[in-house]
């Protein structure tokens, strides 16, 4: 009933997750009677401690201090410093400077912006360990009360883990001297009626960047990055369920930040909708290029527009929704990743 959306579907996801969680707990249960409590503690203390080590490692290589500002397109600053303590082999990650909350809703809640730090630096571990709380053990996180990181209600939140999230590991990346900037965006489409609902993000390329051991690397065309690794529905199973038509979906070839290393391409994606339907987006960088490194040169700004029975091309706002009729389409390109390295 009126408002819910689907609640059928809705309540099915969520017995999937007290499921899935019942089956983790059976499974944890299990190991323990096989191996013993005292076992499998000191197994999951050995993960963290490697973990730990490991981002130890990688703190030896970055600059005593760091500090990077990373723009958005609603005009606000996300800041970090990394300061390195050589004596004890930590560092602090600190975004003071970082702007206030705002009026619109891409305040991210504190644990957003702590999870973008943990896989930043897991990230920065090349060796194959598992994700753990062991890889913040030598990081301490400063999140000033009051800024855009740290919300209180009733602030608005709801592009905080979609998009500020992907802000925040741009500028993580930025202040370790890493990586370019990606895209910086989920490219959050949405579009549905009574009957149906739909939600994807967008890929783009990944950024050109360089190694611990200083060797530059080449971004990869058409690939979902850092804070979003969601799975496209199926052309064939999309058309099957939803009355649209998959038109277009391509890698905008040369699109990517150049520099002595490449940034991967974007994609550029067009969709026709064979029913009325309401359509959302909610994206960034539609003003401001994602950002080079190094002397590497910028990306590309995205866009989304709408094209119109009658041929007209309708430019959509970053965060907007529209109505479009049957016969009518929504195109979405990509922002596209920065370059590293002057050419």
């Amino acid at each position: 009933p009126y408002p819910a959306r689907n609640p059928h579907q809705n309540i099915a996801d969520l017995k999937a997750q007290i499921a899935a969680n019942e089956k983790g707990v059976a499974e944890l249960r299990e190991m323990v009677a096989h191996f013993g409590l005292d076992v499998v503690e000191a197994y999951m203390g050995h993960v963290q401690d490697n973990a730990a080590e490991s981002v130890r490692r990688v703190l030896e290589r970055l600059p005593d201090s760091s500090v990077y500002a990373y723009p958005t397109d609603t005009g606000q600053i996300i800041k970090v410093k990394i300061s390195v303590d050589r004596q004890k082999r930590e560092a602090t990650v600190d975004f003071t400077g970082t702007s206030p909350v705002m009026k619109n809703n891409f305040n991210a809640p504190e644990p957003v912006a702590r999870a973008a730090v943990l896989y930043a630096f897991r990230v920065m571990v090349e060796d194959m360990i598992p994700m753990n709380a062991g890889c913040l053990r030598p990081i301490n996180i400063i999140i000033p009360e009051g800024c855009m990181l740290k919300p209180t209600y009733p602030a608005a939140v709801v592009a905080g883990n979609v998009e500020t999230s992907q802000h925040v590991t741009n500028a993580l990346f930025g202040a370790m001297g890493a990586m370019a900037n990606a895209q910086g965006t989920m490219n959050n489409l949405t579009f549905g009626n009574k009957q149906y609902q739909y939600y994807e993000t967008i890929c783009s390329g990944s950024p050109a960047g360089r190694m611990n051991s200083g060797r530059g690397f080449a971004g990869i065309s058409g690939v979902h990055t850092h804070m979003t690794n969601s799975r496209l529905t199926d052309p064939e199973v999309l058309e099957l369920r939803f009355p649209v038509l998959l038109e277009d979906f391509h890698i905008r070839e040369g699109s990517g930040g150049k520099g002595k290393w490449s940034a991967g391409d974007g994609t550029e994606r067009t969709i026709r909708f064979l029913e009325k339907m309401e359509c959302a987006i909610l994206s960034s960088h539609r003003n401001r290029p994602p950002q080079g490194l190094d002397g590497g040169g910028d990306g590309e700004v995205g866009s989304t527009k709408v094209r119109r029975k009658d041929g007209r091309i309708e430019v959509l706002k970053a965060c907007d929704q529209t109505l479009l009729e049957a016969g009518e389409a929504v195109i979405v390109t990509t922002p596209t990743p920065g370059g590293f390295g002057r050419l």
